[in-house]
Formats: C-alpha cells, structure tokens, sequence
C-alpha cells in the first residue's frame, strides 16, 4: 500500500484517529504499537464498528478484503500522508511555535480569523509529530485558513514539523527558558525555535515579528515579506492596557480587552490581530473575536470562587513564565497566595532556576507561598512545601487558604488544578 494509492479513500473518510475509542463510522483508524499494547489487535473490531479503513505495521494483522492494510510503520505512512494532503491544499498555513503561549495565540488567531474566515486549527496540544499530521488531515474542502501550533524540546524538531506543515505564515511567540535540558540551554531554544524562521526564509514566505523582542528582530533582519507589530513604526501599531486584571490592546484609538490576565499576553492578542488585519479583518470583527474569547484550558484563566479569585495557569510553567505570572499576580489588590509547582525538563539549571523562582516570589511578598514537587521541596525549608499535590491536597483537607486572590502555576506533570476543589 503506498500513499497514492490510499489517498482516494483517505478522501472519503471523515476523520484520521489513532484512538481505538473515538473511532467513529467511516474513519480511518492508525493502529499504533506501543509498550505494552498493540493496537492492531482491535483493527476487525473497527472495521465491524464501522470504520472506513485500518492502518496496521505488523503484516499479520493485514485484511485487504476489509480495508485493513499493512505498512511498514503506522507513524511514517500518517506523516506522509499529510505531507501529500498539504501538497494538495492551496489555502494559507501559518505555523506557529515558541517558549510560552503558543496555545493560547493560536487559539487567538484563529477566533480572530474565524470572524471572516472557515479555518482548522490545532486541537488541544496536538502539537507534536503526531499531532501535527494529524491537523493537517483533518483540513476539509470547505476550510479556507489552517492555524498549526508546532511544539519541540529539541533540535531539529521544528525544522521536521515544517516540511510535513509547509508554513506561508510563521510566528514566534518568544524564546524563554522552557525545555532547556532537550535543548541544551538557553542559546539552544533559540537556534531550536529559529527553525521556523529559516524554512520560512528558504521558500520565501511571511514572518510575523514581534519588533519590541529583540531575538526576533536579530534573527528577522533585513528579511521580507514581514508583518510587523510593536512600534510605531511597524505595520500595525497596537497600545496596552488592563481593566480589571484582564489584557487588552488599543488600536487606531479603539479598544478590546480580553478575558486573559497577564501583560505577557499583550503580544499573543498583538500576533493575531496583526494577522486579522493583514488578512483584511476589520478592527471591529477583531475586537469582537479577542471579547466573546473564553479561556478554558488552564491558561491565563481567571475563575470566581465564592468571595475568592483564583488564577489558573496549571497546564505549563518554566522559569520564563514563572516570572511573569507571579509578576502580574502581585498586581492583585487584596491578600495573595501563590501555589507553585516544579518546573519540569530544565536538566542542570533545575535547582539554580527553582531557587530564582522562590527568591522572586520572596521579595514580592506575598501573603502566603505553598511550593509542590521534589525541586521546590529540596530548597524550600518551610512548612508548606509539599513533595506532591496529593499532599497538599491533604493538609488543605484541614487548613483553609484564606486570601482573597489565589495563584495555581506549575508544570503539567505536577496537575495543580487538582487542589482546585479543595480551595
């Protein structure tokens, strides 16, 4: 089976999954093998379900009478199946990756291009080889935009995800200290992330550019095409300003604020509405997309909680965004209580980077800091620090947080939005 030959009833299908549970009638099912189970054991109970077709990489499992067709791996044939899905498509993809809020400015970017536009966009964190193919199969005929979140912990990954996505559009939300044991520090992430910017250089296409960070403006100079954002002198010249803890951005005097908390997303509402104004979205439909937009992926999130307001950033956290979330959470009028869980994957710069986090969330003074995980654990001697969140969860159980505002950050590894209930 090669992937000419399978496109004709790709095409037909409603939707590629690699999750036995979410096969649906008429898809594609991508029998992965893995540890502990292999998937192409459920490839005739699929089919008996309903499924269109069934990829599988052990040969014994092939049933081309049923649709059920052997390739030598399940991973490379979904790869190079988008790859030539991408070649077909002639419709703008714009790429996007960076240390901190990519999810949250593709989510951006795509409400705001979503007021004029049919456009897919990356679901949840599917960000990765697998997920970015699988976005890209998932572009229907009737999509006339695509919005693709590529995300890397080393070298060359990025670089990887653009030949499979084929960029027009690229952006990078910024470089910061996230991943820095994959990528081998700090100048690491930035040559990592940059790979966006050479493919977009070597096949000519557009780079957003952020012009008040100046990595962007070093690696971008002299470049075109540019959308440009930041300065007066840019393209599109956008102001700050908060109401009520949220972030929203002025433009030709007219203002949208968001529903997102946090200065630090100043920039990722700037990236989309430099695009929705490059792609002829007025101002008006732009300040409509960035309004109606909820949060509700742990990002940014601010929730009420009886007389209490709490701030959720619980899905990610790196010395980076550390800092500007307990920057932004001591802006808070009343009492503050920060919970704060390790950051994971910096490699040899772990302790030094944890004990700036704990030295920083000293002298801003808050009211109350609780630490969670093992790092915090080895260089915090208080009380409240826990060694998990299951033992946090415990002393809550008996001592209420009283404070009026209540900050949750921390890596997805150490879930922090598990003590919520118990708050």
């Amino acid at each position: 089976m090669n992937i000419e030959q399978f496109y004709p009833l790709f095409l037909k299908a409603n939707k590629v999954t690699i999750d036995s549970r979410k096969i649906g009638e008429n898809d594609i099912f991508f029998a992965f093998s893995g540890d502990n189970f292999n998937a192409a054991t459920l490839a005739e109970k699929a089919i008996d379900e309903g499924a269109l077709a069934v990829i599988v990489e052990q040969s014994e499992f092939e049933n081309k009478a049923r649709n059920i067709f052997y390739v030598p791996s399940t991973l490379e044939f979904l790869q190079q199946l988008a790859i030539h899905h991408r070649s077909l498509l002639n419709i703008p993809f714009i790429g996007l990756t960076g240390s901190n809020g990519k999810t949250t400015t593709k989510e951006l970017i795509h409400a705001v291009l979503s007021e004029k536009f049919n456009v897919q966009y990356t679901s949840g964190n599917l960000n990765n080889h697998i997920g970015v193919p699988l976005t890209i199969l998932s572009v229907k005929p009737e999509h006339e935009m695509a919005v693709i979140e590529m995300g890397a912990n080393h070298q060359k990954e990025i670089e990887f995800l653009c030949t499979i996505s084929k960029p027009d559009f690229g952006y990078i939300t910024n470089f910061g200290k996230a991943h820095l044991e994959g990528f081998g520090g700090f100048e690491g992430v930035i040559k990592g992330k940059s790979e966006l910017y050479t493919y977009l250089k070597e096949n000519h296409q557009t780079i957003v550019v952020n012009e008040n960070d100046p990595i962007q403006v070093e690696k971008t100079e002299g470049y075109s095409p540019t959308i440009t954002f930041g300065k007066e002198s840019a393209d599109y010249d956008f102001e700050a300003f908060s109401e009520d803890h949220f972030v929203g951005l002025i433009y030709q005097s007219e203002k949208a604020v968001s529903k997102l908390t946090g200065a630090y997303n100043f920039t990722n509402l700037c990236a989309a509405a430099s695009l929705g104004l490059h792609f002829g979205i007025s101002f008006e439909e732009i300040k409509h997309a960035v309004e109606q937009y909820t949060p509700t992926n742990m990002r940014s999130q601010v929730v009420k909680k009886e007389d209490r307001t709490l701030v959720l950033d619980t899905y990610n956290a790196n010395p980076s965004s550390m800092t500007a979330s307990l920057n932004n959470f001591i802006t808070f009028e009343g009492s503050k209580t920060i919970v704060i869980g390790d950051m994971l994957e910096l490699g040899a710069e772990s302790e030094k980077e944890h004990q700036n986090i704990l030295n920083l969330a000293q002298e801003l003074k808050f009211n109350e800091i609780i630490t969670v995980g093992k790092y915090f654990k080895a260089i915090n001697p208080s009380d409240l620090a826990f060694e998990s969140t299951a033992a946090l969860i415990e002393y809550l159980q008996q001592h209420k947080i009283h404070s009026e505002n209540i900050l949750l950050k921390g890596s997805r590894g150490i879930a922090l939005e598990k003590v919520i209930e118990f708050i």
